[in-house]
């Protein structure tokens, strides 16, 4: 079995979600500029988003490896087809929710098939963290490529216009791509407990929770998405209505934040074989947090210029979205950490689990945020994210403690 065309398949799958998934903050600004919808109805496509991610994770996770990953992509690419085809043909809110829905499904398979592969393919560790850094590094190389994608189909002259709504037969054909891809792709076979059915996988995947340091590690995926969302999905609204940024370069803007994150997950896998995760991450934790303390001061008695640029934007439109630099190795880095401490057996139950916190989280920090915004201001939401940097902090340190605990009272257990 040849490794090269999984990866390429993998990537692949995971640059197209990248694009859909994180175009909640576009959709959600020319939803409100081309539809009429406020910022409070706008904050419910997250959840739309999210809330299938994890109803489906936690429902088929463990089923996964009997249906096959393959199976499983291919199906959830048809599904996103379908619905990226209906809007422009039907658009409208309600049909943008039932595309982000789709869409949650649809990822709901491809994040589980994709994190039990990578534990498939893995010979080590530090393999396993090389190869979920570069996978995570390219999924946000797929973010940041959607905020261009998305611009180009904004009409500057035209800004209520619905012409934005073309890309989505560009995105129907490459899910459509994506499909024949796989038909020329043979996976790894994933290692089935014997005995086991539906309830059973579901019944040994809630059993994951019980030990501590899966506990520990749901709570920190869950504050780390709910930032990451938060920040992400209403970057557009707040560089356009804080920092008074045009709405194509309100969405253009919000790519650095996705470059930052690309370059921080792909530079975080050379850095990792250097340095601890745990001192890492702290690093980034507080680099963060001064990134905050710093910059929103600057966007105070900002006005509005109709000859705005990129020669004489704000300084905080290019400082602000830095912070994904910080904030990239976290999600994968803590991802490792729990995945190699457990047998391979286990790998597509705790990605389940890590798929549901994660949808979770991004779901309250995007629904805050953006009720924050609403409210008191762009600046205030922002400074809001303090409070879950502490808290990550705090489970850093725990999930440090626990998995060395665990991994100590389990020394005899194979986790290869």
């Amino acid at each position: 079995m040849n490794p090269l065309p999984i990866r390429i398949a993998l990537f692949s799958a995971y640059f197209l979600f990248a694009i859909l998934l994180n175009s909640v903050g576009t959709v959600i600004l020319q939803m409100i500029a081309t539809l009429g919808v406020s910022k409070s109805e706008a904050s419910i496509l997250e959840a739309f988003k999210d809330l299938p991610i994890a109803v489906v994770s936690f429902a088929v996770a463990s089923f996964l490896p009997r249906l096959g990953y393959r199976r499983a992509m291919t199906l959830a690419f048809a599904i996103v087809m379908a619905a990226c085809l209906a809007m422009p043909l039907a658009p409208g809110f309600l049909t943008t929710k039932i595309m982000f829905l789709a869409v949650g499904a649809s990822f709901a398979l491809v994040k589980v098939a994709v994190y039990a592969t990578i534990g498939l393919l893995a010979k080590s560790e530090n393999h396993h963290a090389s190869l979920l850094n570069t996978i995570e590094g390219f999924f946000m190389i797929g973010v940041l490529s959607g905020y261009w994608v998305f611009a180009a189909f904004i009409q500057p002259d035209a800004p209520a216009s619905l012409g934005w709504l073309n890309v989505y037969w560009l995105l129907a054909a490459v899910a459509l791509a994506n499909v024949a891809l796989l038909s020329f792709v043979t996976f790894p076979q994933a290692p089935v407990e014997t005995g086991a059915g539906s309830l059973t996988d579901i019944a040994q995947m809630l059993r994951l929770v019980a030990r501590p340091a899966v506990l520990v590690f749901v709570i920190a995926a869950f504050l780390y998405v709910l930032i990451e969302q938060g920040i992400g999905t209403w970057l557009p609204t707040f560089n356009n209505e804080v920092l008074h940024l045009p709405q194509a370069m309100s969405v253009q803007a919000a790519s650095i934040f996705a470059g930052a994150l690309a370059m921080g997950r792909l530079g975080a896998g050379f850095i990792l074989q250097r340095l601890s995760w745990y001192w890492l991450l702290n690093i980034c934790v507080a680099a963060m947090a001064l990134l905050i303390l710093l910059t929103l001061p600057l966007t105070r008695g900002l006005n509005s210029s109709a000859a705005m640029t990129w020669l004489n934007a704000p300084p905080a439109a290019f400082l602000l979205p830095m912070i994904g630099l910080f904030m990239a190795p976290i999600y994968p880095a803590i991802n490792s950490v729990i995945l190699s401490s457990l047998p391979r057996e286990r790998h597509a139950g705790m990605a389940g689990l890590i798929v549901v916190f994660s949808a979770l989280g991004g779901t309250t920090g995007s629904f805050i945020t953006g009720q924050t915004f609403a409210r008191v201001g762009g600046e205030t939401a922002f400074y809001l994210t303090l409070g879950p940097m502490a808290a990550i902090a705090l489970a850093l340190y725990l999930l440090r403690r626990t998995v060395g605990d665990s991994q100590a009272a389990a020394p005899a257990v194979s986790r290869t």
